[in-house]
């Protein structure tokens, strides 16, 4: 699908009215024909995480959803993809939770079709590669000796393989941070190995050098704005690095730095000690996201 297919589609969910809670989500994505479903599907896949709306998010749990309450519109949302999808990457992101979560909640349920459709699709017997366990034995069994596991593997190395491998021991802080914006925007079905070895980076620095860590949440704060990459940053790099050891720091930027104060609202700490407790309390007041 193209860029302008993908952004008509993204326009009906953001301008659907019946978007606003859960039923009415359904409601509207039930109605929908599965090749249309697909479409939707496809494109929320190569949405990038700054661009998320609310509809796309209500969407998205949707599809979540959709193993578990609807099996057999779940498979028949999964062969549509298979038939109609020429995006490789996005179709892989079946395997993201989609197939998983079908085998767990309906596996003895859907094993029967899954494998009379496989013996004629190999795509399906593709993708069911990446399917790497089901409930019971017995099912992981049946999945295994239909799965084309070789191809699926091989596929799956190379679309992780980055262009330009992560080394953060060799970037400054300015490029440390826009590292860190650039990984954590792409969508699920774009990010490679290098957003695991930033995770990891980002651990290393916590442990072993939390004011470095702090340098970067601030510096990432001067060139970003995205609410969306803003809550990111909130709940992970800056919550974690939050301890004793590293408050009078906290402090200091969080009077210095407006930005670095209200970023502090969206940190969740109800498991921090008494006198860390007392003395975030006393940063974020009244300003909690």
């Amino acid at each position: 699908m193209s860029s302008t297919e993908d952004a008509k589609v993204l326009s009906l969910v953001a301008a659907a009215p019946e978007m606003a809670t859960s039923d009415e989500t359904d409601a509207f994505l039930n109605a929908m024909t599965i090749p249309d479903l697909a479409s939707m599907w496809g494109a929320l896949q190569r949405l990038s995480r700054r661009d998320q709306t609310p509809g796309a998010w209500a969407a998205k749990m949707y599809f979540d959803h959709l193993p578990h309450r609807r099996p057999d519109r779940a498979v028949d949302l999964a062969l549509e993809l298979l038939r109609s999808e020429s995006d490789q990457p996005t179709v892989m992101q079946l395997n993201d939770k989609f197939m998983m979560a079908l085998f767990y909640a309906h596996g003895a349920d859907v094993i029967d079709r899954i494998e009379t459709e496989a013996a004629g699709n190999a795509r399906l017997r593709w993708l069911l590669g990446g399917v790497y366990f089901g409930p019971e034995e017995a099912m992981k069994d049946r999945i295994e000796a239909i799965a084309d596991t070789k191809t699926w593997r091989r596929d799956d190395r190379a679309r992780r393989k980055p262009k330009h491998p992560f080394d953060g021991e060799a970037m400054s802080v300015p490029e440390l941070a826009r590292a860190w914006i650039e990984e954590y925007s792409k969508s699920d079905r774009d990010r490679d190995d290098n957003f695991s070895a930033m995770m990891d980076y980002e651990r290393d620095l916590r442990e072993e050098d939390p004011d470095k860590a702090i340098d970067l949440i601030v510096e990432i704060l001067k060139i970003e704005t995205n609410p969306v990459l803003l809550s990111l940053l909130a709940a992970g790099p800056l919550e974690d690095v939050i301890s004793m050891e590293t408050i009078d720091r906290i402090e200091r930027e969080a009077s210095a730095d407006k930005r670095f104060h209200d970023l502090l609202g969206g940190v969740w700490y109800y498991r921090a000690s008494d006198e860390l407790k007392a003395r975030l309390d006393a940063l974020v007041a009244g300003n909690r996201w």
